[in-house]
């Protein structure tokens, strides 16, 4: 596969995954580099006369400056806000991560980085056996875990790092996601968050929602380019 490749995966459902993968896809744009990304499952859509469309697929191909076909982007989109096994299960289809990574292919081949978002934490089941993090093995991406700053977010965390390091997945690092209200005791949080997840965060991110369609990580993008 031709593009370099980074898998976003966060420590639960609703830390910022896919406004932290946008910033990204925008900072590498920026940089001058070709940027697809995926979001190779989701649930949770609109219907619409082009078919099923997720919002957070929707705001990578917009973040994007490769024109990528939506289904190529979001292979597998279901309706309804629930797990996506669950949803699979119930329109009977089963989520391959081989004719996923064969999607992946497809966009690596003609950009020079694509930015994968999972859908809730790593070890999210997408079928019977499978789980996200078993998808970023099929791919060979490493992970960066995007951390929601807020109580609980320490277990959470490094449950998730052990994980990643558990499942033979390269780790690209951290980012901290502000969601809401400021964690108290935040400096102390973020001193541990680093001393668990074997180094500083690549950034810290605290964005007023209407400024998230604009959001751009540079230094963090800059520092994921200087490790290929």
């Amino acid at each position: 596969m031709s593009a370099r490749g980074l898998f976003i995966t966060g420590t639960d459902t609703g830390v910022g995954k896919t406004v932290i993968a946008c910033a990204l896809v925008r900072s590498f744009a920026a940089r001058g580099e070709r940027v697809g990304v995926m979001k190779p499952v989701a649930s949770g859509a609109q219907r619409t006369r082009e078919g099923l469309r997720n919002d957070d697929a929707l705001a990578l191909l917009a973040a994007a400056n490769v024109p990528l076909p939506y289904a190529r982007v979001n292979p597998y989109c279901f309706e309804p806000a629930i797990s996506p096994h669950i949803a699979a299960e119930d329109v009977r289809i089963d989520i391959n991560p081989g004719t996923i990574a064969t999607e992946y292919a497809a966009i690596a081949s003609i950009c020079d980085r694509v930015i994968v978002e999972g859908a809730g934490g790593w070890l999210a089941p997408i079928g019977a056996r499978d789980s996200m993090a078993d998808l970023a093995r099929t791919l060979e991406l490493p992970a960066l875990l995007v951390v929601g700053l807020r109580l609980g977010c320490l277990n959470h965390a490094e449950l998730s790092r052990r994980a990643i390091a558990a499942g033979g997945v390269a780790f690209a690092g951290w980012i901290a996601n502000a969601t809401g209200e400021p964690m108290e005791r935040e400096a102390e949080n973020l001193a541990t968050l680093g001393r668990r997840l074997g180094g500083a965060p690549l950034a810290v991110v605290r964005h007023a929602p209407q400024a998230a369609a604009t959001l751009r990580l540079d230094a963090a993008a800059a520092a994921l380019a200087g490790r290929g």
